[in-house]
């Protein structure tokens, strides 16, 4: 294993590192897609706050992941950064290109070895291990720190499993992942299979075992602290369990885990657990993936009481009904609204609390739409204010198309119709349009004036950010389009005015996605 790697574990068996890859297979969820700016600022987030490896993407990908893997290498100061690449030297290659302007480089290189993976490529057995040998191999000449994968190990043979590994650690590698990729394995299985590699395989005590997991079956964050117990000291993860299908690992429930349950599982991370909050609101909004209500650690309702029963116990003593303090991740234990009359100074403490950093032209900007919002709301919450943060990051990466007017008329007598003005890569067009309801109509009038005929609306998701008839409604939005799907959001006291301007968003970033090609990227 690489020596910074190697003394960090030396000096403390029981540390786990984090290896958070939201950036790469958090990203490859459908609609997911990130822009440069927003991997660089979550890469950032991720260094400053103690994640151990970033995989920031897969090179070879696009053009696009590429440029992310190279800069957000060059910017690191703490981290490992590790990009993805498939058993074959061209991948090795560009991934090296990417990852080698790091301080820490790392190449991650994997192939499928159950039955079903070995089918894809045709290769028997011995071809397959042939093919290891030589990419680990071709790896490791290029970089000190290679990490490499079995995908779909939890359903690849065992005796070949062990036979695999033991390939990859004498060509070289240094960290041994051992994925579920579809999330088929329960607790005790996961921890059986490390515990058998440990023993099994030659140099299993010379190398890191890492543990990949997904979340099909509702059981990731249960599998991976079963096969941290079992003896692997690396966790692959993503912020709020973003990922393929179901979702892999959530960073913040394994950290929070291994925090609160100290106890039964003595093991420690280097995460600063107060920026989780920060973390989990910068990638929701960035992804486009709103985290859902009930989500531990980092939902809405994580820390909120409703029960008579439950509130009473918490307002005598806390530690009734809570098993963590919301101040242990970020979260503010202060929920005062504000209003019209507060004044800069306010609102930037508010946001600070709220995980939000603003320059002092940020703080400006968001000002101007702050006192706009409460001169339409009696009261302004953290929610409202999360929302209008959010909804701003996401317009801001986006600015193609920009919402300047609209006016709906709607009512019993139909069709409804919309007036629309946008602007468009900086010139101003009009229209109007009628339709099936006010948002309908809203949505014929961006079709009019920016037409996207092959693409359809996959989403439409509207909740209320408060209570009240004055609450903000938050939409999403996710449009398809030949195989590109792109995902938007805003919030407004208007929901017609928040679901155009999202699926604005949503349609400005599908033209940005015409312009890539990103060839199917396998995940380990």
């Amino acid at each position: 294993m690489t020596d910074n790697i190697a003394r960090e574990i030396a000096r403390d068996p029981n540390r786990v590192l984090i290896f958070d890859t939201t950036l790469r297979d958090g990203e490859q969820s459908p609609g997911a897609s990130m822009t440069l700016e927003e991997k660089l600022a979550i890469a950032e987030l991720l260094d400053e706050m103690g994640v151990d490896i970033i995989e920031a993407g897969f090179p070879i990908a696009s053009e696009g992941d590429f440029e992310a893997v190279s800069e957000i290498a060059r910017r690191a100061r703490n981290a490992v950064i590790c990009g993805l690449a498939r058993a074959n030297f061209r991948d090795i290659d560009r991934c090296w290109e990417a990852v080698r302007h790091a301080r820490r480089p790392r190449i991650h290189t994997f192939i499928g070895t159950s039955p079903l993976h070995r089918a894809i490529p045709n290769l028997d057995k011995d071809q397959m291990a042939e093919l290891i040998h030589d990419t680990v191999t071709h790896a490791r000449n290029l970089c000190d720190d290679v990490q490499w994968s079995p995908m779909d190990a939890t359903r690849t043979e065992h005796d070949y499993l062990c036979r695999v590994v033991e390939i990859a650690i004498k060509a070289g590698a240094s960290t041994i992942n051992i994925p579920d990729t579809v999330g088929y394995t329960a607790p005790r299985e996961n921890a059986a299979l490390i515990r058998m590699l440990l023993e099994r395989v030659p140099g299993a005590d010379r190398v890191v075992f890492a543990t990949h997991c997904h979340n099909d079956l509702g059981m990731a964050t249960a599998n991976a602290l079963a096969a941290v117990e079992a003896g692997a000291r690396q966790i692959e993860c993503t912020i709020n369990g973003l990922g393929e299908r179901a979702g892999n690992t959530a960073l913040e429930e394994v950290v929070m885990a291994l925090k609160v349950r100290h106890d039964i599982m003595p093991y420690t991370t280097g995460i600063d657990t107060t920026r989780l909050i920060q973390a989990s609101r910068m990638v929701a909004s960035a992804s486009g993936f709103p985290v859902q209500f009930n989500k531990a650690v980092v939902g809405k309702n994580a820390f909120a009481h409703e029960s008579g029963i439950h509130q009473d116990g918490v307002l005598k003593n806390a530690q009734t009904f809570e098993i963590m303090r919301p101040e242990d991740v970020g979260l503010s234990a202060s929920s005062l609204p504000l209003g019209k009359h507060s004044g800069r100074h306010a609102l930037r403490t508010k946001l600070r609390e709220l995980g939000y950093e603003v320059s002092d032209n940020q703080l400006m900007d968001v000002f101007v739409r702050f006192k706009a919002l409460a001169d339409r709301k009696k009261e302004v919450y953290d929610e409202d204010l999360v929302a209008l943060m959010e909804a701003e990051a996401s317009t801001a990466a986006n600015e193609r198309i920009r919402l300047k007017h609209l006016r709906v008329v709607c009512g019993t007598e139909s069709p409804q119709t919309a007036d629309l003005t946008l602007e468009i890569d900086g010139r101003e067009e009009s229209t109007r349009a009628t339709g099936d309801g006010p948002v309908d109509a809203a949505f014929n009038a961006v079709k009019a004036l920016v037409p996207h005929p092959q693409a359809r609306l996959e989403l439409f998701q509207v909740h209320a950010v408060t209570e009240g008839t004055d609450a903000q409604a938050t939409v999403t939005v996710r449009l398809a389009e030949d195989g590109h799907i792109a995902t938007g959001q805003s919030a407004d006291t208007d929901t017609v005015v928040a679901s155009t301007r999202a699926y604005i968003n949503a349609l400005s970033k599908l033209m940005v996605r015409r312009t890539k090609t990103a060839p199917g990227a396998l995940s380990a």
